[in-house]
Order: structure tokens, then sequence, then C-alpha cells
């Protein structure tokens, strides 16, 4: 791997690639700050993506107040001081656009617990909950037992019972994957447990980043953001819709592009839309804008925009590359599901978008 090394500063996930601010307002590298010229979240007008129709209100509140009712009551998932924070990420209207097509509510309630607890596991253990990059190893491979149990002999099988259970992230997981299992196939619950490992393996590159003070080239971080990426909940849109895509389809070369570039679009959109979001953390992410910045000497608004034209780029490849495999593979289920990754991917686009209790703009972003 190639690192560039950076002078010691913050540390924690994510500081490597923000120095300490001048009294000027710009940072260490010379790149400009955006300081408090934010504006309200909107669809950026030159990011490529499609509108999508708002999902029933009514829909979205109930899927809001069964998800609540499990992480509060059932998992104990996070203390009342956070409760603003679980609120304001709007888990019922993200599901909802996002599968549009869902077999039932009891679907949608389902996909909605595995994104809560994939995010407890980020916040608590990589980010501003609570998280550090040091020591993230051995609690991800606790958490991860939480999905695909271990199995030893039994007074050990009950001490990582026990310590299972003493971790809300983990206990989240492990009730969010037994809801899920009730409703598909053995199969596709391997498929979601592999791309949650997958996601698990992106956390800890980005830790070993933040551990070592390097900046990732841009080829590393767009490789990186196909691991620690939305990709678990791209790799479900069958289940959630109430059929199963083959294991021949859904293992074909074309169909597994068709979900890397998926994951990379949708997110890439995350990195443009939370850039603000991130700068005010007290661990700032390391993002594509900051990548671009850092590497190709790049003002920050001019970073900003090149991070558009790669997510332009990718979701055009995207769209092509699917075309040609529903091509390649003439099957119903294949249209299907290919329709329902791009329909997942617009309303992730649309969420972000539209956010405003999450997310603000850049200043510099022109009014439509």
């Amino acid at each position: 791997m190639t690192v560039t090394t950076i002078p010691t500063g913050p540390t924690g996930l994510g500081t490597s690639s923000i120095r300490p601010r001048s009294a000027s307002g710009t940072t260490s590298t010379g790149a400009a700050s955006t300081g408090n010229q934010e504006q309200p979240v909107r669809p950026i007008p030159s990011l490529y993506h499609h509108p999508v129709p708002e999902p029933e209100p009514a829909l979205v509140a109930e899927v809001d107040r069964r998800t609540k009712e499990w992480a509060v009551h059932e998992v104990d998932l996070y203390p009342p001081e956070w409760e603003d924070d679980f609120e304001a990420f709007g888990t019922g209207r993200s599901v909802c656009l996002a599968y549009p097509e869902a077999g039932g509510l009891d679907h949608l309630e389902a996909a909605a617990k595995l994104l809560v607890a994939e995010n407890a596991v980020d916040d608590c253990y990589c980010e501003d909950h609570g998280g550090s990059p040091h020591g993230l190893g051995s609690r991800l491979l606790m958490a991860h037992s939480a999905l695909e149990r271990p199995y030893a002999v039994v007074p050990y099988e009950q001490q990582w019972q026990d310590q299972l259970q003493s971790e809300p992230p983990c206990r989240a997981y492990q009730s969010a994957m037994q809801a899920f299992d009730a409703l598909t196939a053995d199969q596709i619950r391997n498929r979601e447990i592999h791309d949650l490992a997958r996601l698990h393996l992106g956390y800890l590159a980005e830790a070993a980043w933040s551990i070592d003070e390097v900046v990732p080239t841009v080829p590393e971080y767009l490789m990186t953001r196909q691991y620690n990426s939305f990709r678990p909940c791209l790799t479900i849109v069958d289940a959630i819709g109430g059929y199963v895509l083959p294991a021949d389809l859904h293992d074909h070369p074309k169909m597994q592009q068709v979900f890397a570039l998926a994951a990379l679009a949708s997110t890439l959109v995350n990195d443009i839309y939370s850039y603000t979001k991130e700068l005010r953390t007290p661990r700032p992410h390391v993002n594509l804008p900051t990548v671009l910045r850092h590497h190709e000497g790049l003002s920050e608004e001019a970073a900003y925009f090149k991070a558009i034209e790669i997510h332009n780029d990718v979701m055009h490849r995207f769209e092509s590359e699917s075309a040609s495999c529903a091509a390649e593979l003439p099957n119903p289920l294949t249209v299907r599901f290919l329709r329902d990754v791009a329909a997942w991917v617009d309303g992730n686009h649309w969420w972000h978008a539209t956010n405003t209790r999450r997310y603000t703009l850049p200043g510099f972003v022109p009014a439509e």
C-alpha cells in the first residue's frame, strides 16, 4: 500500500486528512475551509441523480414507531441523550425510499433494524459515540460474532454470550439478523453476513490510516469505499422485496460488477452530502474531497466538485453495466433485481439530498 506521511496532529479516525486551522481560516495545506458558510441541504444541481416520489407518510411513521420500540425496549440500544440523533436520521423514510417495492411492512421493519444496527456498530465502535481506531479489530470481531456465532466448548460459549449481551451494538446486530432470518432464505442471510464482513474490513482500513497518520491515495480510497459502503443494504433488495435472486445470477461476475459500482456510487453520495457535517465532528473524516485536496493539491471547492464528477462517472458506468448485465443474463429476476438495486441507489440519494435535520451543503454550491 502506498502511504503519504503527514505531520503529527489530532488523532482519531479520519483526522489524518485535517490539519489544525490557522487564524486566517485555512488549513496548513492551504485549502480554504467552509467555516460557517453553509446552506440548507437540497439536491445538488451538478450531481447526477434521478428524483423519486416521497413514500406514504403513514408507512414511514409506522416503520419509525416499530424500529424505535425495538431499539429502546428490546435491545436497549442507546441512552436518552442520543434520541435526537436517532430521530434526525429518519430511518423509516430512509428504508421506504430505498425499498419502494418492499414485500410488506415486516420486510421494511427488518431492513430498518439492520440499518440501525449497522449504524450503531459504526457510531459506537468507529465514530464519535465512543469509537476509536485503537482496539477496533477486537470490537468488530465481537460484533461480527453476533451475526455468525462461534462454536466452542460450553463454558467458553457462555462467556462469549455474556460479553456479547453486554454490548448494545452487538445485541442490536444479533436481534436484527434474527428478524431478517425470519423473512428470507439461508443463502441471502449468508450473502448479507459476507457483505457485512466487507464493511468491517473497510472500517479497519480507515482505522489503520488514522493510526498510521496517512492519507490514502485516491485509488486506495475508492477501493476501500467499495467495502466500507452501503453494499449490505443493496445485497438484500431481493429479500426485502419478498423474493430470492438465485445464486447463479447473484454470483455472476457481471452482477458482482454492478454491485460494486452501485455500492461505490451510493457511498460517494454520502461523502458529498455529509461533507460539511463531517468537518464539524471532533474527529473529521477522510472522504473523497479531502483525499483529492491532499493528493492533487486542489482547493476545497475544486476538490468537492471533482468528487461530484467522479461520482457521476461511476453512476454512468453503473447504469451502463446494469444494462449489459440484463442483456447477458436474460431472466425476469435479473431485470427485477437490477431495477430494485437502481431504486435503492436513487432512494439513497434522495434521502441524503432532503434530510434537512442531518445535512447541509457548503456555501460554494451554486443555487439551482
